[in-house]
């Protein structure tokens, strides 16, 4: 019965506002635990884009960027950014249907807001019924007192949306109250690409009729859907009597890459023992160390620490290649078991930054060669491995040619910027030159440059309107007074101030807005879910060419910082403090990040500043995307495309944007994550 109710879960169709349903009304199902699908639609003077993960099995969220052509009358079309939610209350069953409590639109400016809920069930496996009740735009055509007005008088009667003009504050007031209006409709899967759909919209389009003429005729909707082979759904139908629509949704899965793994090189084979005993017994200890520092460079670690004392060897190495430090480990396992004499029965493997130690794993030879072919492998060489902190590891023994050390990067970098109503997609493409120089273990002296080639984020001459200090809110004048960008030039020193500790400064130009100096503590001991943190900063706006000079703006900000690893993929963070534009308040955080290391997250931010002040938007809030590139690629990297998705970019709640944050430095040679990622010890 469960692979049943598993199938009958799994969302058959979407809807034009990019969540699961028929065509336009909502429907009980959900999409497969983690998806991400983005979806756009159209019909007639209105465009909608929508983005939808499914963030656990019973709920997903949405955020939708919709623009009504001519809406604004005299001031134009109207863009607007909105966001759902979408909560599973019964699961469907042999015997009852899957039910649904839906938010539509709750914390945007109220175009689309409504909520709803709904019931559907499956009969035959091809042929589907949805049926609901719904209010706010949803209680339209055949209206009815609200029968949750048994509960209070306050339910009957639906204030005013956005009272406050700005749009983006939830408008917990105005849910489930007022007129309510039933909907429903039916899909018939005709085959595994066609189904047909039809439904009952009470939606009357009463703002576009009357600002624009937009005419519902009927509350009928008819439609066709072809889904593609890999997986993509386009979806045709005749709307409301009088126009047509169309949808296109696309599915990814963030747990399957889009080019399959193992594109990079093979790991290094076990040697047998008897060869590695030959072919040891006449080298040196510095043949020994020549050919362990060759074979680890093939493998794309650094060697920077080497030590030994009877049976054990204790190494530090630098990951510059792989997305899991699991990954790394089990290389230098490799190289370690096939460059070490027999005699060395233990390898102490510390993973390091820039020459700061950030854990040590223990791997025993004998394991290597037993679980080498074992198919549970992966579970039983983590559960032999020991995890420590590294300081009783690193005393000493840092090798004479590791520092200093230099590093480059080159390459195209791209941006975007979103939801500029002129131009709803900006971008910028140039290339990007890093330099990184460290001195010392922990001392390192870096700087990035940009020159933008192709541009549009220049074009943008919106001037900003805020009433804050202008400390993010003026991007535009950076873009178009820049050509040449020092992006960052800093002065880095991280070290180890105690076990389970981690600290750092930096001095210089920190980001492309801000420049002055940044300390940093971390408490993370190795085996917790938990990290504390503390970060203090005093900086003062750079000049709009991004080169030299400072603005007149400096201010201190600074907050205190707690991370926690849920159970399953889930991040939380929350950080307290003082943000650039002098407000004080908090960020919450969270992430759901995948083995594989694509990351899917949403966060806000609730400051002293008042919806008002802050303008549109009434506080901070937005959607991050982090994709490895090894996930695009299947070859080995660890580099990430990192996208923020704000609906507006405004000064309150804006926090300084420093290079290596202690705690995403440390954060993958920590027990959790080495566990989430340690089926690719063996690879």
């Amino acid at each position: 019965m469960c692979a049943v109710a598993t199938g009958m879960a799994q969302a058959q169709s979407v809807s034009t506002y990019g969540t699961p349903g028929l065509l336009e009304v909502p429907t009980a199902e959900m999409f497969d635990d983690g998806m991400l699908v983005f979806t756009a639609a159209g019909l007639r003077d209105t465009g909608r884009a929508t983005m939808t993960f499914q963030l656990l099995p019973w709920v997903h969220g949405s955020f939708r960027y919709a623009v009504i052509n001519g809406l604004d009358g005299a001031d134009g079309d109207r863009y607007d950014r909105s966001f759902d939610v979408h909560f599973r209350l019964r699961e469907e069953s042999k015997h009852g249907p899957a039910i649904v409590m839906g938010l539509r639109d709750f914390g945007g400016t109220g175009i689309y807001a409504a909520e709803y809920f709904v019931a559907t069930k499956t009969i035959r496996d091809r042929f589907k019924l949805t049926g609901g009740i719904g209010w706010g735009r949803m209680a339209g055509r055949g209206a009815f007192s609200n029968p949750l007005g048994i509960f209070g008088s306050r339910f009957d009667t639906r204030p005013s949306s956005n009272s406050n003009g700005e749009g983006g504050e939830l408008e917990f007031g105005n849910w489930f109250r007022g007129d309510a209006a039933l909907f429903g409709g039916a899909s018939w899967q005709y085959n595994d690409r066609l189904t047909f759909l039809a439904e009952y919209s009470p939606d009357l389009y009463t703002r576009e009729r009357d600002d624009i003429g937009f005419d519902v005729r009927s509350p009928i909707n008819v439609g066709v859907q072809y889904r593609f082979r890999n997986g993509s759904q386009l979806t045709t139908s005749y709307l409301y009597g009088t126009t047509l629509g169309l949808t296109y949704s696309y599915f990814v899965d963030p747990r399957k890459a889009v080019t399959p793994g193992g594109q990079g090189a093979a790991p290094p084979p076990l040697r047998p023992r008897s060869q590695v005993a030959a072919a040891t017994a006449d080298r040196s200890t510095g043949d020994i160390r020549d050919r362990m520092q060759a074979a680890l460079n093939q493998e794309g670690l650094r060697l920077v620490y080497l030590s030994e004392t009877g049976d054990t060897v204790r190494v530090g190495v630098e990951n510059d290649r792989y997305n899991q430090a699991a990954q790394a480990l089990g290389r230098t396992a490799r190289v370690l078991a096939n460059e070490q004499p027999p005699q060395t029965e233990h390898f102490d493997i510390a993973l390091m930054s820039d020459g700061v130690p950030l854990s040590a794993v223990r791997v025993n030879r004998d394991d290597l060669y037993e679980l080498e072919h074992d198919p549970d492998n992966a579970w039983r060489s983590f559960a032999r491995a020991e995890i420590s902190d590294t300081l009783p590891l690193i005393e000493g023994g840092i090798l004479s040619d590791a520092y200093p050390h230099f590093s480059y990067r080159f390459g195209p970098y791209l941006n975007f910027s979103f939801f500029d109503p002129d131009d709803p997609l900006r971008y910028e493409l140039g290339a990007a030159l890093g330099l990184d120089y460290t001195v010392t273990p922990g001392l390192t002296f870096s700087t990035g440059l940009r020159l933008p080639i192709l541009s549009t984020l220049d074009d943008s001459t919106r001037p900003s309107d805020s009433t804050l200090p202008h400390v993010r809110s003026d991007w535009n004048l950076y873009a178009r007074e820049s050509d040449l960008r020092i992006e960052h030039l800093t002065a880095e020193y991280m070290w180890r101030p105690a076990t389970n500790f981690y600290a750092r400064t930096t001095l210089g130009y920190l980001e492309t807005m801000f420049g002055g100096f940044s300390g940093e503590l971390l408490w993370y001991p190795t085996d917790s879910r938990l990290a504390l943190g503390v970060e203090a900063n005093y900086v003062a706006q750079r000049d709009f060419d991004v080169l030299f000079g400072f603005q007149d703006y400096s201010v201190a900000t600074g907050h205190v910082s707690a991370y926690y690893d849920l159970p399953g993929d889930y991040h939380a963070q929350v950080d307290v403090g003082r943000y650039l534009a002098g407000d004080y308040g908090a960020t919450f955080s969270l992430d759901r990040e995948f083995n594989n290391g694509f990351k899917v997250g949403a966060f806000f931010t609730l400051t002293n500043v008042s919806s008002e002040e802050f303008g549109e938007g009434s506080f901070d809030k937005g959607i991050r995307l982090e994709i490895p590139v090894s996930w695009l690629t299947g070859r080995p990297s660890r580099n990430k495309i990192s996208q923020t998705i704000r609906p507006v970019l405004r000064d309150g709640g804006a926090r300084l944007h420093v290079r290596n944050r202690l705690y995403e430095v440390t954060r993958e040679a920590r027990s959790q994550d080495l566990s989430r990622g340690w089926g690719r010890f063996w690879r």
